[in-house]
Formats: C-alpha cells, structure tokens, sequence
C-alpha cells in the first residue's frame, strides 16, 4: 500500500471530464482519504484538450505531485499528450473503440465505456459513469462508497436516473476489478470515520460571505469568479440571500454599493476586466464611506487576458484602483480556509470602517479543490461596527453621517 494515488482524467469540452473528476474525487473523500485536485480548461464549449487531476492520499496533500497512477482518456489526444506522465505500473483506461486505437500493452485498460452504458442502461451519456466506476475497480476501493456520491449528483433528476448511474459505474466497477490488472502500489486505504469538506476556493469564499451575513451579491459572470455567484444562487433561498445576474460590471459595483449604503451587506465578485470598469463605483463607495466588499478573480495578461489560466499580477491595481484617494483593505487568502475566514473579516472591517474591501484570489485558488475539516462557527465573530440603536433612531433630531468623529465613523 503507498500513501497516495494519483489520477487524471482527459478528454476534450464536452465529454464531461469535470462531472468526471468531480465525483471520483468526493467519492475518495468519502473514502476518508484527503484530496487535492485541480482542473485545466479552454475558454470553448466543445472542443479544446481539458483534464482534471486528483490525487488523494492518506496524509494532508496541499498541492499535486508528478507522475501518475491512473489516466482516464476519453479520446486518443490524451493519451499522446499524457501517457509520458504515467509512473511504471501506472495504467491508462480508455476505450479503444472511441480511441480508434488498439489496446497495446500493460499500460492500456480497455473499457468499452460507451459498449457498457448502451449495454446496461441503454444510455450513451453514461460512459462517463462506467469510467468512474471502472478506477474505484481498479484501485480496489469499495463499490459502495461511490452510491452516496451518485445520489447526490443526480437526484435531482429522479430515482430512475440515479439507479441508471449506479448500474452504469458497477458495470464499470466489475470490468476493471475482474481484469486482472493490479497497480505498481496498492491504493491508500481510507478512514472512512472521519468526515471532510471537499470544496475550493470560491465554494469557500461564498461559505465564508454567506455566514457573515452577506445579502446581496450582484454580479456579471466572468472566470475565475463566475462560481461564487452559481453557489450563492444555489444556496440563496436557503440562506437569505439575494443574488442578481446584473446586466454588466458597472451596474454590479453600483447596486453592490447602493445595497451597502441602505444596510445591507452586499459583495460583487468579478475579474480584472470586469473590475475595471466598477472602478468608478468603487470609488463612489470610497466618497459616500459605504462599506461594499469585491471578490477579484485575477487572470494573467491585460485587457480581457486568459480566462482560463492563474496569475497573481493585479495587486498594484487593487491597490490603487478609483480616481481620488480613499481608504480601503486589500486581503489576499491562500488556501480555502484562509477564504472562507478573509469573506468574514472583509465583510467586518468594510462596516467596522466604513469603506471597500477586495479579496484577491486567481484561477489556481479559485477552482482547486481540496479537503478541509468542517469550520468551527462558533469562532465567528461578526463586527458591524458603530451602530445606532433602535432607540437612538427613534430619540434622533440631527443625525450627521459624515461627521469627523473620534473612531472616523
């Protein structure tokens, strides 16, 4: 048995590489393994070489390592550009029919994954399912950790969907399991007892902005930033917040502060082109003194730059962004716990001082996912700053919001 296990999934837009990788990496998760993964993508709907890398080990992982154990080639290209990568004794599954290339040598697993799902559930779509059960098969992990994941993904669609999947990832399962075929290493064994968060860095950022009582977010998707809307969406209704897809970045900032300056705690999240052009609303926020907290997703190069691809390069910029001189904190987290507590603290000292907060991460922080231990809420303090009570409201004849005082509120 080794401490790790490495796997990585390719194939192009489309082929669903993500919904791939996504649940072999919960499903190891579940397994009580700790995970880190991440994911390269291009800027198209189809087409474009994407791939999804796991690796899940019995220690703490933070960051991926060479070589690996499995590849998962849902087409011919990711085996030329990859197969250099595999360890010795590590294996490729692929589906020659699809491939259009004959399974030669220890190195391939052939999986008709298309054959197998038509076989069994009479649904082509769920190749991708045979692929995930068919590594759980080959590095010899239970079948039953991977149902739970199933159920969660697909539920939503019905019952009947759900089981199709099972069927489809047992078909998988078995195929690989009774092939003979073993790894170089045995595959860490989990501790199933023990219970972790999988999530990345945006999935934290939204945990982090919704427990700090955030409860508004206007938003115009742009990547790396465009999840923490989806999230928010998702989990709006059950959390109180009210998420608007804006119809551009200007009128995003300018709700955002409109909403900060009625009470509200309100965020934008964007990129380095979208969060050029709020500047001017930001430094409305920085005049008025209204608190407003921005998520800016970093992408490399000028202009509209690489969607897709992670740079660090607009400190200076977040800095300095707005006409005029204004206060504001600029907090750069680097893991996902450092992102979920950095949403609380830039929602506190954005009321606390009564101007705008930026939160930067990049593509790399923003869509990586690793496994955390559940956050411990009762060390979450929430700070609104100076308040008027109710019943100084009420006794109020001349209330002077921009006065000089001693605290600068």
């Amino acid at each position: 048995m080794t401490t790790d296990l490495n796997i990585m999934v390719g194939g192009e837009a489309g082929q669903g590489v993500q919904s791939v990788g996504a649940i072999l990496a919960k499903t190891l998760a579940g397994a009580g393994l700790h995970v880190f993964a991440d994911q390269d993508y291009e800027s198209r709907v189809r087409g474009g070489h994407n791939f999804f890398r796991i690796r899940a080990s019995r220690n703490e992982v933070r960051a991926l390592m060479r070589g690996l154990d499995i590849l998962v080639a849902l087409n011919k290209e990711t085996i030329d550009l990859h197969r250099k990568e595999l360890k010795n004794g590590g294996i490729i599954i692929f589906d020659a029919a699809q491939a259009k290339i004959p399974a030669a040598g220890k190195q391939f697993l052939d999986v008709p994954l298309v054959k197998l799902a038509e076989d069994t559930v009479k649904n082509k779509l769920m190749a991708n399912t045979v692929a995930v059960g068919a590594v759980l098969g080959l590095a010899g992990y239970d079948f039953n950790l991977l149902t739970p994941v199933l159920k969660d993904e697909f539920g939503r669609h019905g019952e009947q969907i759900v089981k199709d999947n099972v069927t489809a990832a047992r078909a998988g399962f078995d195929l690989a399991g009774k092939s003979g075929r073993k790894l170089a290493a045995a595959a860490p064994e989990g501790r199933p007892g023990r219970r972790r968060m999988l999530l990345n860095g945006n999935e934290a950022i939204a945990l982090g902005a919704m427990v700090a009582g955030c409860k508004l977010i206007a938003a115009y998707p742009m990547t790396p930033a465009s999840s923490i809307m989806e999230y928010m969406a998702e989990k709006g209704r059950q959390y109180g917040v009210v998420t608007v897809h804006v119809e551009d970045e200007i009128a995003g900032m300018n709700m955002a502060v409109g909403a900060g300056y009625a009470g509200a705690r309100a965020m934008i999240a964007t990129s380095g082109g979208g969060f050029a052009l709020m500047v001017e609303a930001l430094a409305l926020a920085g005049m008025t003194e209204t608190p407003v907290v921005a998520f800016l997703g970093q992408r490399p190069g000028p202009a509209t730059g690489l969607p897709t691809r992670t740079e660090q390069a607009e400190l200076w910029f977040a800095l300095h962004a707005g006409h005029g001189e204004f206060p504001r904190a600029v907090l750069a987290p680097a893991t996902a716990e450092d992102a979920f507590h950095a949403a609380i603290k830039a929602f506190n000292l954005a009321e606390k001082y009564q101007t705008p907060v930026i939160i930067l991460s990049d593509h790399h922080l923003a869509t990586s996912y690793v496994t955390v231990d559940r956050f411990d809420l009762s060390k979450v303090k929430i700070d609104r700053g100076e308040l008027l009570s109710d019943e100084a409201v009420r006794n109020l004849t001349d209330y002077r919001r921009h006065a000089v005082t001693r605290s600068g509120v």
